[in-house]
């Protein structure tokens, strides 16, 4: 009701449309609030919490269209309150894309967080005098570039950032606020993501050429003949998050029509594995999503643990060399700490308590289970023992670099940065700041020449471990297991990576004389090198017959040879678990 209006001015039927409004929209507030409580693991206890939201939020919507001038004058409907219900929207899309891994689903939600800005929903909240409204603004902000950084648009990322920056200095100087260092420091980690790939690919009029890392078709390699096809982030977990997600259809094959809002409309189905995602977790809440994990995984599916975290080291010596006598990698302690210290000290014979170590990953071996360390202690997970003879592997980072890349590591790992994007990496670690777009593009297409041949390599050894082949038949495995070879072989080569430890290793070992060490797979290394007039990082081994100058009539050199950096975040754990469903754990068929 507005003006002097009493509610038997108002006509029945407009009565009960604002009746019907008033419902809906409590009812969606009711279970929107109720998705906090929900746990994060299991799909039976969310699901059909979620599609009953879903629903109401849809009836909702349609309602406030069909009825928008009604609520206008009836019951006094602000823009912001539209855009208030369209974020929440945006926020379902974004929630059951975490829970379900489908990338179809942030199309979803950049569709109506796009439209809230195109639209000015908030445009009137800096006009009134409740700082309560300028936050609503302020965390929509962060939503959708997050939404945005997942997507790659990074050029409509530096316009929000832009925005958002604005945003809240006038907030900060219109009200007497205690959140502006909060604010402030959201900024600063926005523009880490921004700045965090090492190399830029630049177009002919140097602009700025951005690249998805997600699975496309065609883009791992294929199976030899005759085998059996089987919001907290950090920049590392931001890479393996997209390593391990085919690139949504709608991104790849067709321009996204922003402002449709169609809340209703299912994305198309895509198969990628089901992924949690843990900042900093302690040892219990670990274990927990582990163990929901190892509950939830189908038959013929495998669990994928990648671990992003400082090493722990063992402190004293013991006579037995077991499973919890390595180390492992650091967990939060979440209390019982007082400047760093831990308030109970520790008999030198008992183990480190907030640390995952693999011994604690053995009851999970139970069912296939595919490992990503990377830590300073990442070794400690060569020391597994196979006791129930499912598959196994254990892909492990370096555990020291050279002083020249420790420098660079804020900006991720560079073992988890050759998983993500191998050309990347390897451009990185050559000092390349950027490339060509044309160059950038040959390099590509030679790497997946490279990738056949790896794969080829893998498949045919002789010698090598059946748990290799029997993960071999999944793409996001396989692409995984290709990439870590190829690294291998790239770090051995480079002048700076002497020692041992500066080299990944794997658990069970690879042979090296078949893939990591393979003469065709150094020849093609310092090809690729050569493409890039980066032949000075590496040293050609004594063993192979290798002609620079051969290839660099082969290979145009670039006139714009660039550097890039790299780093990487300590600290406790960041965990990626993976559950790799749809496909056949089986042993190799010739």
């Amino acid at each position: 009701m507005t003006g002097t209006e009493t509610e038997d001015d108002i006509p029945l039927g407009e009565r009960k449309t604002v009746t019907d409004f008033c419902y809906l929209l409590d009812k969606s507030k009711q279970l929107f609030n109720g998705l906090r409580d929900l746990p994060q693991y299991g799909h039976k206890q969310w699901q059909s919490y979620f599609g009953r939201t879903f629903d109401v939020y849809t009836k909702l919507w349609k309602f406030q269209q069909q009825h928008r001038q009604i609520l206008d004058s009836r019951y006094g409907l602000k823009r912001w309150q539209i855009g208030e219900v369209a974020s929440k929207i945006g926020q379902l899309y974004y929630h059951y894309y975490l829970r379900t891994s489908e990338t179809s689903y942030l199309n979803e939600a950049f569709s109506f967080y796009s439209a809230i800005r195109q639209r000015s929903y908030y445009f009137q909240v800096n006009k009134e005098d409740r700082p309560e409204l300028v936050v609503k603004k302020l965390r929509y902000y962060a939503r959708y570039i997050v939404v945005c950084l997942l997507l790659n648009k990074m050029d409509l990322v530096k316009v929000l950032v832009k925005e958002l920056s604005e945003e809240i200095e006038d907030y900060t100087q219109r009200f007497n606020t205690e959140d502006q260092l909060e604010w402030n420091l959201v900024l600063q980690e926005v523009a880490a993501f921004v700045e965090a790939d090492p190399v830029v690919v630049l177009n002919d009029n140097n602009s700025v050429v951005v690249f998805s890392n997600r699975m496309l078709e065609g883009s791992t390699p294929p199976l030899e003949q005759g085998m059996v096809k089987f919001s907290e982030l950090t920049i590392d977990m931001f890479r393996m998050l997209q390593a391990l997600e085919r690139e949504p259809v709608n991104l790849a094959t067709q321009t996204f029509k922003q402002g449709t809002l169609e809340p209703n409309e299912k994305p198309a189905k895509r198969e990628n594995p089901h992924k949690y995602l843990l900042y900093k977790p302690t040892f219990s809440q670990l274990f927990t999503f582990l163990s929901a994990s190892f509950k939830e995984l189908p038959a013929n599916s495998v669990l994928l643990v990648y671990l992003s975290a400082t090493g722990i080291f063992p402190t004293g010596h013991s006579d037995y060399e077991g499973p919890y006598d390595f180390g492992g990698v650091l967990t939060n302690t979440n209390r019982d700490v007082v400047n760093g210290e831990t308030m109970q000290k520790r008999n030198q014979l008992q183990k480190e308590m907030h640390c995952l170590h693999p011994g604690d990953l053995f009851p999970f071996t139970r069912k296939p289970l595919f490992v990503i360390v990377d830590s300073s202690n990442s070794t400690a997970y060569k020391n597994f023992t196979n006791l129930f003879g499912q598959p196994l592997v254990c892909l492990l980072s370096p555990m020291v670099y050279p002083k020249s890349v420790q420098d660079q590591s804020q900006r991720g790992s560079l073992f988890t940065l050759f998983l993500y994007s191998p050309l990347l990496a390897f451009s990185s670690m050559c000092g390349l700041s950027s490339v060509r777009r044309g160059l950038w593009d040959r390099a590509q297409e030679f790497l997946c020449k490279v990738y056949r041949d790896i794969g080829q390599m893998i498949s045919r050894s002789r010698t090598i471990d059946q748990a290799f082949l029997q993960f071999f038949g999944d793409e996001f495995l396989r692409l995984l297991l290709v990439r870590f070879v190829f690294c291998s072989a790239a770090l051995r080569l480079h002048k700076l990576f002497r020692e041992s430890r500066s080299f990944p290793e794997s658990y069970p070992e690879l042979p090296k004389q078949d893939t990591v060490e393979s003469s065709l797979l150094q020849k093609h290394v310092l090809e690729l090198a050569a493409m890039l007039d980066v032949q000075g990082a590496l040293d050609s081994p004594p063993t192979l017959d290798f002609q620079w100058r051969d290839l660099r009539s082969t290979y145009p050199r670039t006139p714009h040879p660039f550097l890039l950096l790299n780093v990487r975040s300590s600290q406790q754990a960041k965990v990626c678990l993976a559950q790799i469903t749809r496909t056949r754990v089986s042993t190799l068929t010739r």
